[in-house]
């Protein structure tokens, strides 16, 4: 039975009274939500799409882009230049903002978003999504460059779509975080997940440990704690995941709890961070932020984070709130010079070599 259940649009028409511009916002939010099933029909088919593999062309961070990349930005982008919604949009696989053609009016609204993260997984059948941010765009000139970078806390609504065993659209319009799934009987989303909530404390978390010989000494100490498990200063055990696709990891900790972590390392000295800051760390962190988590650089909430370009990158730490805490309390002890030296316990001496178990 489909009576009674409550719609994308129903909820919108009731999460969004009271809000500047409600019947707009609302509308931009069903054209995202349109072209996320459209995308969700498309990797739904896997490699029977034809559409599965890398093409020959780079994106703006010099990364070689798969198929379905070029296709979800096309249908984000021609899903919504012509309502009359939008006066420009940003995506993660573009240089430069993407003006509003001329021929259609501009809106009130910027859409920014990374069409699709964790593509690289698409063709072994892993979990990939769509990541959005809306932000304000109240002057009747077309935006510039500048009017894109605006803070995460500016950020009007937030929100992804994850492509699995079933298609959902997580979202925000500040009003706590809510989970919608597709139910392609009516070809509508339906409220799932109402009030979605993180519990402050978790025993997950999850990190690329490939990446370990090049953290700081913050990370080092709360992995290595947490690896210690009940037998360390924790006192209990952790569990690791990682799943290459922030969406999906994103999601687990919506659903149960846990830390994500792609901090500040020293692989790139270039680079303050993996992430980009206005397509996936400030949409996600007011996701977080919604539903009771925290998002933090390690040394700046993520919301707070000015932007000085378009693609610029930020160190994520998100989750539990009480775990994002500790590890913002270990990089103010180690900044402040109170942590001491990290030493990895896998070079630490060994029974068979101490003084006193020789001779």
């Amino acid at each position: 039975m489909h009576l009674g259940r409550t719609t994308l649009s129903k909820f919108l028409i009731q999460q969004l009274d009271g809000i500047e511009n409600a019947r707009e916002l609302g509308a931009l939010l069903v054209y995202v939500a349109a072209a996320v099933k459209a995308i969700s029909a498309m990797t739904a088919k896997g490699a029977l799409s034809g559409m599965h593999g890398k093409v020959e062309t780079q994106n703006v961070h010099g990364e070689v882009q798969a198929k379905l990349d070029v296709i979800a930005n096309d249908v984000l982008l021609r899903s919504s230049e012509w309502g009359g919604l939008v006066a420009g949009m940003a995506s993660e696989e573009v240089d430069e903002p993407y003006p509003i053609p001329p021929q259609y009016p501009r809106g009130r609204f910027l859409l920014i978003f990374d069409p699709l993260d964790g593509s690289s997984n698409a063709d072994v059948n892993v979990s990939v999504g769509t990541i959005f941010s809306i932000l304000r765009h109240d002057r009747p000139e077309a935006p510039l460059l500048q009017d894109y970078l605006q803070q995460g806390r500016e950020q009007v609504a937030a929100g992804y779509a994850i492509y699995g065993p079933s298609t959902m659209l997580v979202l925000t319009v500040g009003k706590g975080t809510h989970g919608f799934t597709l139910d392609r009987e009516i070809g509508n989303f339906i409220l799932t997940h109402p009030q979605m909530t993180i519990p402050a404390d978790t025993g997950e978390f999850a990190i690329n440990t490939s990446n370990a010989r090049f953290w700081e000494a913050p990370v080092h100490r709360y992995v290595t704690e947490c690896q210690a498990g009940r037998t360390g200063e924790r006192g209990r055990d952790f569990n690791m995941r990682w799943i290459a696709s922030m969406v999906a990891e994103v999601h687990r900790i919506l659903i149960r709890g846990g830390v994500f972590m792609y901090p500040k390392d020293t692989k790139d000295p270039g680079k303050p961070g993996r992430l980009r800051l206005m397509y996936e760390a400030s949409p996600i962190a007011m996701l977080i932020e919604q539903a009771g988590g925290r998002a933090s650089t390690g040394r700046q909430r993520l919301l707070e984070v000015k932007p000085t370009e378009l693609h610029q990158r930020v160190p994520v730490i998100l989750g539990s709130a009480n775990e994002v805490a500790r590890i913002e309390r270990y990089h103010v002890e180690h900044d402040a010079g109170h942590d001491g030296p990290f030493v990895s316990p896998l070079f630490n001496e060994r029974s068979l070599f101490r003084p006193e178990a020789r001779g």
